[in-house]
């Protein structure tokens, strides 16, 4: 969840470190620090909050240095402080960014403390430089002395470490947490996220689980977990520095809405022509193995989950397949029992959730018929580790508030929906009208983005509320479920999802006229349970806010307010284009209440510790 960057040159790296900080704002983060080696002395300064006080402690006393390391912490060991900010520092030579959790650091730090180490901290992390140190006084060597403590660690996390007294050196190490190398011209670099190093370079090397790796300014050298020496694969990212920028918006989830069109061409772009889902969309041998698929289990977390829970109302509708749907942090402490052939999906944003990653590895011992990530970060060690890939293409997602990430997983799942049904059967014309729906979603999407003005006046009835209801059913009631998650997480108003037939059986004692219930409602068969349970609400004075099919004949009136979706959306395309609305809403309820859009207060965009 927290930033790295590392530099290593014959040039000033403070500025390379601080514009990766900056492009790792967007993971959430309550402190910032640097730490750089300056004629064998180690300078550092730390600042509690937003970037911008770190950025203004250099302006007033700048730091100078050819090697250094930086960081945005997001709390888990201690508040969020000065003292508890990395980097971490032992003696005056060694310094420790670490992102991830160390689960034995009470007992490391009991041991250190009896050797005479003096703890300033209350972090997990503190315990690692000071180890990397007992070991480096022992072994003269930095990368002997990594290698030592890592041994002695439990958890996940990565590492980046440096010793003033060897100015020409970089020690990483990785076990579950991400980090990459980012190669120059005689300089290198590393980070927690390649953003952080486009204006740098855009060829990488990604360290997998148990590597260690020395970086000096002219050589790599990586070695796994056997302490055996290993060539990784260079990647040359194909997105570049400018990508990420705001332009023309207000906030990045304002862009990120508005791309959501864009986004959808470009995931469903090479997949679908002439009326068909293309082979191998999924990999190289993907029909072969989706061909034997006799059951699917999804695991997510987040919006992701939400994604998840539409796939299984499609699928089971469509495919005929039975579908399971589990948060990644339950999946991982229970027994499921794996029903033959099935098939384990796993879908994630950032590709390096820790939860949905120790589900992956778990799952990967219980028999499963083959795992399939989808994903929108294509050297995220979710790609790397599973059987198939089906990549998002929405482009860097910078507001924590996922947005386009999500509906472009709506498109991947439904083409995996697709791909599964004409394995079991599907008829060729359906096929082709499926898919036609698919190649119709840009535009809908588009259509539906013209409700901003609208939406941005309707907003001002939720400025001064505290809670809000929101209402589904069938394959929409995940998208009541995201658009609550939405106002929740950039809003702070306190919002939940239900089906909306069980109002009756509890949530009708929240409703009245303070209570803002927002309902989606799509032209489909479900329509006149729907209406039943609007009237629900409006006989107990609640204020209905709908956003309602053009054909729903839902009619205004007193405490019912109508949003009439500017175009018809089939079932398979309504997920997406009912998506679109509640962003909106969420966004302009936020810009009315003056939170951080982009990242609001205790959320990070990668959630990477458990």
């Amino acid at each position: 969840m927290c930033g790295i960057v590392g530099a290593i040159a014959e040039r000033n790296v403070t500025p390379i470190l601080m514009e990766g900080l900056r492009r790792l704002e967007y993971r959430g983060y309550d402190s910032a620090g640097i730490a750089l080696e300056d004629g064998g002395t180690l300078q550092r300064v730390r600042r509690e909050g937003k970037l911008r006080h770190l950025e203004d402690a250099l302006a007033e006393s700048p730091l100078k240095g050819f090697l250094g390391i930086a960081h945005t912490r997001w709390a888990t060991h201690g508040a969020p402080s000065e003292i508890n900010a990395h980097p971490h520092i032992s003696g005056t030579n060694v310094a420790v960014v670490h992102n991830g959790i160390i689960e034995n650091h009470d007992a490391l730090r009991a041991e250190l403390a009896a050797e005479g180490y003096e703890f300033t901290s209350e972090t997990d992390s503190e315990v690692v430089a000071h180890r990397v140190r007992f070991h480096l006084t022992k072994l003269g060597n930095l990368l002997d002395a990594v290698r030592a403590t890592v041994v002695e660690l439990k958890g996940a996390y990565a590492l980046v470490v440096m010793d003033a007294n060897d100015p020409d050196a970089l020690v990483l190490a990785r076990s579950g947490g991400p980090v990459v190398i980012g190669l120059g011209i005689e300089e290198n670099f590393v980070a927690s996220d390649i953003t952080a190093l486009l204006p740098v370079t855009r060829r990488f090397q990604f360290l997998e689980n148990g590597d260690v790796a020395l970086v000096r300014r002219r050589s790599i050298e990586i070695f796994d977990a056997n302490g055996k020496a290993v060539e990784r694969r260079i990647i040359e990212s194909e997105l570049t520095a400018d990508a990420a920028e705001r332009g023309r918006f207000r906030h990045y989830m304002q862009k990120e809405i508005h791309e959501q069109s864009i986004a959808l061409a470009e995931t469903l772009e090479g997949r679908i022509d002439d009326g068909q889902v293309l082979d191998n969309v999924f990999g190289p041998d993907a029909n072969e193995i989706l061909a034997a698929v006799e059951g699917v289990h999804i695991v997510a977390c987040g919006t992701s989950y939400h994604a998840g829970l539409v796939a299984r109302y499609q699928l089971e509708e469509l495919a005929r397949l039975p579908c399971m749907v589990e948060i990644a942090s339950e999946y991982r402490y229970r027994r499921p029992v794996v029903l033959s052939k099935t098939l384990f999906v796993v879908i994630s944003q950032s590709g390096e959730t820790a939860d949905t990653l120790a589900a992956l590895q778990a799952a990967q011992e219980l028999g499963y018929l083959a795992s399939l990530a989808i994903c929108n970060v294509a050297e995220s060690s979710l790609v790397r580790e599973t059987d198939l890939v089906l990549m998002t293409r929405a482009g860097p997602e910078i507001g924590v508030a996922s947005t386009k990430a999500f509906t472009t997983q709506l498109a991947a799942i439904a083409l995996l929906t697709i791909v599964l049904a004409k394995h079991r059967s599907l008829e060729v014309k359906a096929e082709q009208d499926l898919v036609k729906q698919l190649a119709e979603l840009p535009a809908l999407v588009e259509r539906t983005l013209a409700l901003d003005g609208a939406i941005s006046t309707l907003a001002e009835d939720f400025a001064d509320k505290h809670h809000a209801l929101f209402l589904g059913r069938g394959v929409l009631n995940p998208i009541a479920m995201e658009g609550a998650l939405k106002l929740k997480e950039i809003s702070y108003i306190h919002a939940e999802a239900y089906p909306a037939g069980e109002l009756k059986h509890g949530p009708l004692a929240l409703v009245d006229d303070d209570m803002p219930v927002v309902t989606v409602a799509p032209n489909n068969e479900l329509l006149e349970k729907l209406k039943s349970n609007l009237q629900e609400v409006r006989a107990r004075g609640g204020q209905l806010y709908v956003f309602a099919d053009a054909d729903a004949e839902i009619d205004a009136g007193d405490g019912v307010h109508i949003i009439r979706m500017p175009a018809h959306a089939t079932a398979f395309q309504a997920p997406v284009v009912y998506t679109i609305p509640l962003q909106l809403l969420a966004y302009h309820v936020a810009v009315l209440k003056g939170t951080d859009i982009d990242q609001p207060r205790n959320l990070a965009k990668s959630v990477t510790v458990e």
